[in-house]
């Protein structure tokens, strides 16, 4: 009786050191994301105040990105399989937690060795840094002597044509996405909490624009539009100081 006791003590810590392990790595992915958008924003700032003499700089931040979204990506398959291994192993005698280390290690690599460095691209944040950098190239592509005006007018009409307010919460967005599919822009975690709704409940999530023949929206047709982020910023800013 005491050897068992002791066997469910020890199975109970290593299940809880490993629940904790993969706590803190779920933290980590939470400043991988904060960073990367950070990284964005650098880069954004780079290109309007450099214009064509940007690329080496733009160069860099992008490695940067590529490399937070590998490590990003590392992560997820990492926390994945440990959980996998570990449920399995639960499910058997207590001294194949032994094994657990290794088994987990041998699948990650197994894993890791099937990736393409070229799947990277496809990672939420990358695609997003890209089209962050390619608008913001183009803006400032079309800032010269002769149309200054013009171009603030025309940034005048995209930010009327853009509104700033979630049509799911019904105020005004702290990290706007837009849906590749139909354009459209929710808050993030509006609509992460409804797609994840409809998910549980085996339904699709439909864009809640009224009017918008897009019947399933996914997480992956959903890109952080960081310049339109800054634009409320800066309206906010100018909001308050009238």
């Amino acid at each position: 009786v005491h050897l068992m006791l002791n066997q469910k003590h020890f199975h109970t810590n290593i299940l809880c050191a490993v629940n904790g392990a993969l706590s803190n790595l779920k933290s980590c992915l939470a400043d991988i994301a904060t960073g990367m958008d950070i990284v964005t924003d650098v880069a954004i700032d780079v290109v309007e105040s450099q214009g064509k003499h940007s690329e080496p700089a733009s160069f860099s931040l992008e490695t940067m990105i590529l490399d937070c979204a590998k490590l990003d990506r590392e992560i997820n398959i990492f926390i994945d399989i440990a959980k996998e291994v570990t449920s399995e192993v639960n499910a058997q005698q207590p001294e194949a937690l032994f094994g657990l280390s290794d088994k987990v290690k041998e699948q990650f690599s197994e894993r890791i060795a099937r990736l393409s460095d070229d799947e990277i691209h496809s990672h939420q944040k990358v695609a997003a840094f890209k089209d962050s950098i390619g608008n913001a190239s183009k803006q400032t592509n079309q800032k010269s002597a002769e149309n200054t005006e013009e171009f603030d007018e025309d940034i005048a009409v995209t930010q009327s044509q853009v509104n700033f307010t979630c049509p799911l919460t019904q105020v005004e967005m702290l990290k706007p996405v837009k849906n590749k599919k139909c354009n459209h822009y929710y808050d993030e975690s509006a609509i992460l909490d409804l797609i994840k709704t409809k998910r549980n409940l085996k339904k699709k999530c439909r864009c809640p624009v009224v009017g918008c023949e897009n019947t399933d929206v996914k997480e992956s047709d959903l890109v952080l539009d960081q310049i339109l982020r800054r634009r409320i910023q800066n309206q906010k800013k100018k909001n308050s100081k009238n």
